[in-house]
């Protein structure tokens, strides 16, 4: 049989839970610098103010920066995941292409 306090408990810890995710997700700011490293070295750095598209490794990769974001928009390997991934713009998020080693990072 299900108490009450069980259900307060669970109930307060889903909630808890909640309300820290919430409170990490929203502390993020928005960064000022896109970082684009192949194989874990910086090939490109710009602001995120710009408005631009890369063309990485000879246009395997193309990344636009616009509007405050920066998103792939094309890529040439089998996955696509990193064209699928959300635009970024706050510290700390980044886009993976693995198949090609390149890592796009807020900072």
């Amino acid at each position: 049989m299900i108490k009450k306090t069980d259900i307060f408990l669970a109930v307060s810890i889903i909630l808890i839970t909640l309300i820290i995710s919430t409170l990490i997700y929203n502390n993020k700011s928005y960064g000022d610098q896109v970082f684009i490293s192949k194989n874990g070295e910086v090939i490109y750095n710009y602001p995120l103010s710009s408005n631009k598209t890369i063309k990485i490794e000879n246009g395997k990769n193309i990344l636009k920066i616009e509007d405050g974001y920066a998103y792939m928009v094309s890529a040439t390997c089998p996955d696509l995941i990193c064209v699928s991934q959300e635009k970024i713009s706050k510290k700390g998020e980044s886009i993976v292409c693995l198949p090609h080693g390149i890592i796009v990072e807020i900072k």
